[in-house]
């Protein structure tokens, strides 16, 4: 069986920005390496997906419904006719139809970039791979939290997700 793939764009929104609620070091080359990834699957006509997180947890600081901070950044903007999905959990593949469109779509493999690469993106990665998709994550295309050093943080996340669940680009 001949591979299908998708890209997935995982919670690329204002907030993770330097005049967001919750900026993320490494998230200005992080969107610059994905739209070039992006831009890249537009022109072969490849699917894209984008995932956006909208924060309904009591409490929550950022990516609240309705604000600029929730939208997702102007570099990788969806396309009319792109798929989006929106998502409540870390995990882009709970309660979100993300399944259930790559297998209608014939996907067996899923690039995945975007943030945290130590939340959202490791357990869609791991998501992902339990149900039986080969998985790819493309590490300059993401970008972690820095509470022990965004590097560290973001190099610690990859390198288990690579021993396992995923192949890293």
């Amino acid at each position: 069986m001949k591979e299908k793939e998708a890209l997935v764009l995982i919670d690329i929104q204002n907030d993770y920005f330097p005049q967001g609620r919750y900026p993320l070091k490494g998230m200005k080359k992080a969107v610059r390496v994905a739209a070039a990834l992006l831009d890249a699957w537009r022109k072969d006509n490849r699917p894209v997906v984008h995932v956006r997180h909208i924060n309904i947890q009591p409490g929550a600081t950022f990516f609240l419904p309705g604000t600029a901070g929730a939208e997702i950044h102007s570099l990788v903007v969806p396309l009319p006719g792109e798929t989006v999905f929106e998502k409540n959990y870390p995990n882009s593949f709970r309660q979100t139809g993300l399944d259930e469109w790559l297998k209608k779509e014939g996907i067996t493999t899923v690039h995945i970039a975007g943030a945290m690469t130590n939340m959202c993106i490791d357990t869609t990665v791991r998501a992902g791979f339990d149900l039986g998709y080969s998985m790819v994550l493309h590490q300059d295309a993401c970008a972690a939290v820095g509470f022990l050093g965004t590097r560290l943080v973001h190099k610690i996340s990859v390198k288990t997700l690579g021993s396992v669940f995923a192949r890293v680009v």
